[in-house]
C-alpha cells in the first residue's frame, strides 16, 4: 500500500472540490484530490448548464468540470481517481485509506463528497437523464417554458420543486405515491392551490416514455391498479438526497440524513483541520455556485488553520 503525507487532502471532485483545490494550491498547499465515485460531481450528469456565472451562451456540464480540473491542475493539485473507502480523522495527522490501494495522512482534509440523488430505478428513468428526467427544477425547469411535465415525490422538496416549476410550464402534474403529502401541511396546501398543479395521489411511474427524449409517462394507480398516459416533455425526480458522507459517521457530526454540519458562516466541522464543501453539507441550495463558493471558503479556512499550527 502506498503511503503519502500531504498538506491539504481533497475527498471528492466537482464544483466545491476543484474550486477548493484551485484556492489550496494558489495558496501554496500543494493539494493532493482523490476524485470518488463520479468525478466532476452531478454536473457530469447535466447537458447544459446556463445559470453558472461567466457563461454566457451555458455550457455543457461534462465540459465545464474538465475546465474545473483543468484549471487546479494548471496550478499544481494532484488529482487521482480513487475513491475513499475508511477515514480517521481524530488522528493527527488526519488517516484516509483509499480503496485499500493508500494510505494517505494529511494536517488538513477538505470533503467534498456531495449527494446523490434519489431514483426511481427504473430503466427508461436512466435512459432519458440527458433527454428530459431531471432531479433538479431550478437547475433545469427554464428548458420546459410553457411545456407540460410531471414531478415525482410527496415532501416538502418535491412540492417546492412543483411550485417553482408551475410558475414557468404550462402544467405540472405531480405524482404521489401514497394517499397524502408527507409535506408540511403548509407546502401541501399552497401545491393544492397552485392552479396548474394537478395531484395524482395512489399514483406510481410505470415508465418514461420517448426514445431521445421525454414524451410523456406511464402510471399505474396502485389501489385500482388501473394504467394511464400522462403527455410531459420534462420528468422531475424529487424523493430527496442522499449526501456521501457513510464513511465519516461516528466521527463528524452530520443531521440525521447524513448532511454534515458546519460552524455558522466557515466550513469547519466538529474536528480541527477537517473542512466540508459543497452538497455534502448543503441540504437546502445545491447549486453548483453555492457548492464552488464553499470550496473557496474551506481552502481558505484550511489555510489559516495550517498558518496557526505553525505548518509551511
Amino acid at each position: 500500500m502506498i503511503k503519502e503525507h500531504v498538506k491539504c487532502l481533497i475527498i471528492g471532485s466537482g464544483p466545491a472540490g476543484y474550486t477548493a483545490a484551485i484556492y489550496a494550491a494558489r495558496a501554496d498547499m500543494k493539494p493532493m484530490m482523490y476524485a470518488g465515485l463520479q468525478p466532476g460531481g452531478q454536473l457530469t450528469e447535466t447537458t447544459d448548464v446556463e445559470n453558472f456565472p461567466g457563461y454566457p451562451d451555458g455550457v455543457n456540464g461534462p465540459e465545464m468540470m474538465l475546465q474545473f480540473k483543468a484549471q487546479a491542475e494548471r496550478f499544481g493539485t494532484d488529482i487521482r481517481d480513487g475513491l475513499a473507502t475508511e477515514a480517521y480523522l481524530n488522528e493527527v495527522p488526519k488517516r484516509v485509506v483509499i480503496e485499500d490501494k493508500a494510505e494517505i495522512t494529511a494536517d488538513t482534509v477538505i470533503i467534498s463528497t456531495g449527494a446523490s440523488a434519489k431514483w426511481l430505478g427504473l430503466e427508461s428513468e436512466e435512459r432519458l437523464k440527458s433527454g428530459g428526467v431531471s432531479a433538479c427544477a431550478v437547475c433545469d425547469g427554464f428548458f420546459y417554458r410553457g411545456q407540460d411535465v410531471v414531478v415525482v415525490g410527496a415532501g416538502d422538496s418535491a412540492c417546492e420543486e412543483a411550485m417553482y416549476l408551475a410558475k414557468l410550464c404550462k402544467s405540472v402534474t405531480m405524482l404521489v405515491r401514497k394517499d397524502y403529502f408527507r409535506a408540511s401541511k403548509i407546502m401541501a396546501q399552497r401545491t393544492l392551490d397552485t392552479e396548474n398543479i394537478t395531484v395524482m395521489f395512489n399514483t406510481e411511474t410505470v415508465e418514461v416514455l420517448g426514445d431521445q427524449v421525454v414524451e410523456g409517462v406511464k402510471v399505474k394507480n396502485n389501489q385500482t391498479g388501473e394504467e394511464s398516459t400522462i403527455e410531459a416533455t420534462g420528468f422531475f425526480v424529487a424523493i430527496g438526497h442522499k449526501p456521501n458522507t457513510d464513511i465519516f459517521k461516528g466521527q463528524l457530526e452530520m443531521n440525521e440524513v447524513g448532511y454534515l454540519n458546519v460552524q455558522s458562516g466557515s466550513t469547519k466541522t466538529n474536528i480541527p483541520g477537517v473542512y466540508a464543501a459543497g452538497d455534502c453539507a448543503d441540504d437546502i441550495y445545491r447549486q453548483a455556485v453555492t457548492a464552488a463558493g464553499t470550496g473557496c471558503m474551506a481552502a481558505l479556512d484550511a489555510e489559516r488553520y495550517l498558518a496557526d499550527q505553525g505548518i509551511h
